[in-house]
């Protein structure tokens, strides 16, 4: 009976030892050392809402409206783009028609003193041609030389609804190559509400690598959402760009991209989200008509035909502004912005 016992006592004892060991090497296993100077590529070990709230606030939804004042042209006037002068227009105004060109998209807070904000977002939201130009189809379907319409900007607004006065916002500098744009604007009277700013630091998008995890901010569909994904192609052109496998849809481009390196919170831009990978096609669509219109499938379909431009979403491949972008462009505005008071110690430094 004693030694039945002890055997048992012993048995117990290298159970809760061994059941020990594995707990521990579970545990390293599932939350290893992240002090080894990387981002990351794990799910952070620890929650973190209460930053990713705060970096939210920072994040806003831009509105871009160009307007225009259109002209348009016989096809018997046979109007060539040499001839058209500023006379030419003129004598059209009462036959002219205003439309107008929208697009949204997401900004971010980089700079606020209490009297001057500036916002970091893509330059495709803002950038509307001064001049558009459309021309006469011939019976050919070839594109002739003859003008067919004419439309001139006269005015563009960019705002965010939620900044006090108006919201709206001057474009300050912008860099239609490098996708990157900047908006300011000067309150006459310190709002009374508290305006976050972006905190965190520039990171380095040369240094993310396949798998690396990051946090995504913006406005699809005008709706604030925060996402995550993780990093495909790291560095694919040697500048740092990057691409990502979250799902977007339109009003995400100018969202921010933050990774993590050695665990939370310590959150780094490393770009911007600019553009969801798409491809368009051409298809045959009934004629239009106001009001809704319900087509019956069992119905064979005698109206007029028209071919539409259809734009199809490939969901899951995005690609970004790496931060090395954003910081040289930045550096090259310095002065602009010093003028302007917006210091931006964090992106003028040297990294």
């Amino acid at each position: 009976m004693h030694n039945s016992l002890l055997r048992r006592a012993a048995l117990i004892l290298f159970s809760s030892v061994l059941l020990a060991a594995c707990s521990s090497s579970v545990y390293h296993d599932v939350y290893p050392t992240l002090e080894d100077g990387r981002y990351d590529t794990e799910f952070p070990y620890r929650g973190c809402s209460r930053q990713l709230e705060e970096i939210s606030e920072t994040v806003h939804m831009l509105s871009s409206i160009a307007y225009y004042r259109t002209y348009t042209f016989d096809e018997s006037e046979r109007m060539l783009l040499a001839n058209l002068t500023p006379d030419v227009l003129e004598s059209r105004q009462d036959r002219s028609v205003y439309i107008n060109s929208t697009a949204s998209g997401t900004a971010t807070v980089i700079s606020y003193d209490g009297h001057n904000i500036l916002l970091l977002t893509c330059a495709h939201i803002v950038d509307f041609e001064d001049t558009v130009l459309s021309y006469v189809v011939g019976r050919d379907r070839r594109v002739t030389p003859f003008l067919k319409s004419v439309a001139v900007k006269e005015k563009q607004t960019n705002y965010v609804a939620v900044l006090p006065e108006g919201g709206e916002m001057e474009l300050l500098a912008m860099d239609k190559s490098a996708d990157i744009a900047l908006l300011s604007k000067h309150f006459v009277t310190e709002p009374p509400t508290r305006i976050r700013v972006f905190s965190y630091p520039p990171g380095k998008a040369r240094d993310l690598e396949w798998g690396t995890f990051v946090y995504l901010f913006g406005y699809p569909s005008g709706y604030k959402m925060v996402t995550k994904g993780i990093i495909s192609s790291p560095n694919k052109d040697r500048r740092g760009t990057f691409m990502v496998d979250a799902m977007f849809s339109r009003g995400f481009s100018g969202g921010i991209a933050l990774a993590i390196r050695d665990g939370v919170p310590n959150f780094e831009l490393v770009g911007m989200i600019k553009l969801v990978s798409a491809h368009s096609s051409y298809v045959l669509t009934p004629e239009k008509e106001n009001g809704e219109i319900v087509y019956d499938p069992a119905v064979p379909y005698e109206g007029a035909v028209y071919v539409e431009r259809k734009l199809e979403v490939e969901s899951g491949i995005t690609q970004a502004v790496p931060v090395e972008s954003i910081r040289e462009f930045i550096q090259s505005r310095a002065a602009l912005l010093r003028s302007r008071g917006f210091s931006l110690v964090s992106f003028l430094k040297s990294e």
